[in-house]
């Protein structure tokens, strides 16, 4: 299943279709009526919204979402927790809701990161039920009576205490994207109209958006343009109209006319959207199995390193780490949401004695914070190798005018729009 999952990968980012193996090319047909099915159901289901035949449900809260159109690698998660911890700042309780796809690595990390705030995480497929649940359970309250507004109405920007364990905004992690991809096997095959039918029912636009955040990748953008499973697209870039913001992460990893092009392409479908700019950067690490020690970035000063992801942007993660001063950076991929197994292990570990036999010293391992809340056990028989975790925090950049604070504000006022004062 791996090496199909890297077949679909290579074709959805193909720069020439010509150029691929004769065997990734045979799927292409394949792949190409599964996207045509997919894009009849996402045709279909939407225009059942647009008329009304689906729900629509309005919280009594603020609802911020943040997604994207193509797989993985986007910095949704990154992003839902720098809101969460805006969100705090300011007296608001948010509650995040996640479909906790794939054994819910990245709510695990949230979980993890946001552990001393007042944040709750619902998790489920259907998230106007889980929210509702949640609000009947803790209650909510009008952010317009919250000490947040009150900070707003005079200009100040306090750290204020929490107003109550009401909840105050919701935040939709992944609120655009809609189905992983379909790995064109023949069984896959056999089931593509089910998914089709059985897509039709997910939830996806159920829940009535204040705000709606799209962040893009600007290392691996939309590939072919295609939707999935023959590209990486999961709504058409079209769906660009629907949203309020574009945030581009990794901005600090590609060139200035990519970004110039980028910006461009956006441009030419919302000609008036706001545009940020994000990264990652990474802080300190930890050693599997002891996640209170905070190791500074130099242990990996003149290292052999071996990047061990799954990831939807390996990519990112190597170009970080090769900018710590490592003597040598390797790396074994897999992909997006790839739950370890001991052949996994066995395999990393037979890629860990060859850079021992190469260089004549231990390498150490390094992997993301995702990779390592997804399974943190099966990473200790890595053992007697190291194995550092490294943490990252997401940072909205100073680019052409669009800041960390004007981002901020960016929020704010749209909030302010959505909660007039009363008297």
């Amino acid at each position: 299943m791996e090496k199909v999952r890297r077949a679909v990968n290579e074709i959805a980012y193909a720069r020439n279709p010509r150029k691929l193996c004769r065997l990734h090319r045979s799927l292409i047909p394949l792949l190409s009526i599964a996207s045509s099915l997919y894009k009849l159901a996402l045709s279909l289901r939407h225009s059942l919204y647009r008329h009304g035949f689906f729900p629509v449900h309005r919280l009594p809260v603020a609802v911020v979402s943040v997604g994207n159109l193509s797989w993985g690698g986007n910095g949704k998660t990154p992003m839902v927790e720098f809101i969460a911890r805006w969100l705090c700042h300011f007296g608001i309780s948010p509650l995040i809701l996640s479909r906790g796809y794939a054994g819910g690595d990245e709510v695990n990390m949230l979980r993890r990161h946001l552990l001393w705030t007042p944040t709750k995480f619902g998790v489920g497929a259907n998230r106007a039920a889980v929210a509702s649940q949640f609000i009947q359970r803790y209650g909510y309250v009008d952010t317009r009576e919250s000490s947040w507004y009150r900070k707003q109405q005079l200009g100040h920007e306090l750290n204020v205490s929490v107003d109550s364990e009401n909840i105050g905004a919701v935040v939709l992690d992944d609120a655009m994207q809609v189905m992983p991809t379909i790995a064109p096997t023949k069984e896959r095959y056999r089931k593509v109209i089910s998914f089709a039918t059985f897509f039709l029912f997910i939830e996806h636009w159920s829940l009535w958006r204040d705000l709606d955040i799209v962040m893009v990748n600007g290392l691996t953008l939309w590939g072919n343009l295609q939707l999935l499973p023959l590209g990486p697209l999961r709504e058409p870039l079209t769906a660009l109209k629907r949203a309020d913001a574009v945030v581009i992460h990794h901005a600090d990893l590609v060139s200035e006319n990519i970004l110039k092009d980028i910006e461009s392409t956006i441009r030419g479908i919302k000609e008036s959207i706001p545009l940020f700019f994000s990264k990652m950067d990474p802080t300190y690490l930890f050693e599997v199995g002891n996640t209170n020690a905070n190791i500074p970035l130099t242990a990996l000063h003149k290292a052999t390193i071996l990047c061990v992801s799954a990831i939807g942007s390996a990519e990112s993660f190597v170009k970080k780490i090769q900018k710590m001063g490592a003597c040598y950076v390797d790396r074994v991929d897999f992909s997006d949401h790839h739950a370890f197994h001991v052949k996994d292990i066995e395999l990393i570990r037979a890629k860990l004695k060859e850079l021992e036999g190469k260089f004549g010293s231990k390498p150490i391992v390094v992997i993301t914070e995702k990779d390592y809340d997804r399974d943190p056990e099966i990473l200790k028989q890595l053992y007697p190798f190291k194995t550092f975790v490294v943490c990252s925090t997401l940072m909205v950049m100073s680019y052409k005018g669009s800041t960390e604070d004007s981002f901020k504000n960016f929020l704010k006022d749209h909030l302010r729009l959505k909660f007039p004062a009363e008297n």
